[in-house]
């Protein structure tokens, strides 16, 4: 008997122990990378590329250019990355098959809360009563709070040179996308930038 309690609680302990899925991620789980790609590029026909030196941020449709530690530092990645993959960075008026620029984006959304919705169902959690007001209504003298949420997000874009002047548009070809928190720490830089390329195997050359 008293092995089958010991085994119980040692399993009671366990489950106690474990993480809820959604309510307990660290930071690094709480980040989403997305990449996309044009399934009809060839990418090992490119060698060279070409990386802006400053990152564009975009912010609710304004469109400005910094460079921060956080930005070089993702600036250092893509370049760390694009050449382990055997592309050679070469400048901008050199002809670069590949151009790559990061961005900054930030995109604020307003939601309004009704407190005459919320005050209608409030009664039904904290009754007059409890107060010692039995049979009293609540009074609302204002109806909506406003508020806003910024979400953030780091993209990384490539576009087509090579081909840009057959079919004259400059074409993307490839995009990552970063969203979570501690995104824009410089430290996180590196291993987010190469949690992308990770995800994009197709990306390499052949020299």
């Amino acid at each position: 008997m008293k092995r089958a309690i010991a085994v119980l609680a040692t399993a009671i302990a366990a489950v106690s122990c474990q993480k809820e899925p959604l309510n307990n991620l660290t930071p690094e789980e709480s980040r989403i990378y997305v990449t996309n790609h044009d399934s009809s590029t060839n990418f090992s026909g490119y060698k060279t590329y070409n990386l802006t030196d400053s990152v564009a941020v975009i912010d609710n449709g304004h469109v400005t250019k910094e460079i921060t530690a956080t930005d070089q530092a993702y600036i250092d990645a893509v370049d760390k990355y694009m050449q382990q993959r055997g592309y050679k960075k070469v400048g901008k008026d050199q002809s670069p098959d590949l151009a790559l620029t990061v961005n900054r984006i930030y995109q604020t959304s307003t939601t309004a809360v009704s407190y005459g919705d919320y005050y209608d169902s409030y009664g039904g959690y904290w009754d007059p009563y409890y107060w010692g007001y039995s049979g009293y209504d609540y009074y609302v003298p204002y109806g909506y709070a406003i508020y806003q949420i910024t979400e953030g997000a780091i993209s990384v874009d490539m576009l087509d040179l090579k081909d840009a002047s057959g079919s004259n548009k400059i074409s993307l070809v490839w995009n990552g996308l970063v969203r979570g928190e501690g995104i824009f720490n410089a430290s996180n830089a590196d291993a987010q930038v190469k949690a992308l390329f990770d995800q994009s195997a197709y990306i390499q050359t052949n020299n």
